[in-house]
């Protein structure tokens, strides 16, 4: 039987907010360690709670102030200005290895692209090009943990979970620059 990683809901203050960008509506969810989960492509102001509730998060505040900075790097970034976000990052929700691929993905240079094959390598599991492509995936932090950068041994884009355009659009703003 595998054994299915769960985690347990936090018992830490939860702020979030929302906020329009190139992409559409973007909620930013923050614990007291640092940023915990960016979700893409909002419908409305008030999807972001249902989001909220899956995460098993318990209470949650809406607090824009906090996340005043961070925004001002996404205008940065779009506009092509900024390379690198400077933001603490929570990855708690992630298993031991979805953490060491996102943390890899970290080290992926601005405007460059990496295989799933190279990101296993990286992490010292070169059998494991699906299972890195299933934890870049599920990557939390989209755009700030760049899993954008990701591309199939053959230069393909791959997959997106914002969808391959908006992987297309990112590439092309970093590349551009």
């Amino acid at each position: 039987m595998i054994k299915k990683y769960s985690h347990t809901p936090l018992d830490i203050p939860i702020t979030y907010t929302v906020f329009k960008n190139k992409i559409g509506l973007t909620g930013l969810v923050a614990s007291s360690k640092g940023l915990l989960r960016i979700i893409n492509k909002l419908p409305n102001e008030n999807s972001i709670e249902k989001h909220l509730s899956q995460l098993s998060i318990g209470r949650a505040t809406k607090k824009p102030s906090q996340f005043k900075d961070l925004i001002s790097q996404f205008s940065l970034y779009f506009d092509g200005n900024l390379k690198e976000f400077d933001y603490p990052l929570d990855l708690s929700l992630g298993t031991p290895f979805q953490q060491k691929v996102w943390k890899k993905l970290l080290t992926i240079p601005y405007g460059k692209t990496r295989s799933y094959k190279w990101l296993a390598s990286a992490i010292k599991n070169p059998q494991a090009p699906r299972a890195v492509g299933n934890a870049n995936g599920k990557n939390p932090m989209s755009i700030v943990v760049p899993c954008h950068r990701v591309v199939r041994e053959n230069g393909e884009l791959g997959g997106y979970t914002g969808g391959v355009s908006i992987k297309r659009l990112l590439l092309d703003i970093e590349q551009t620059n």
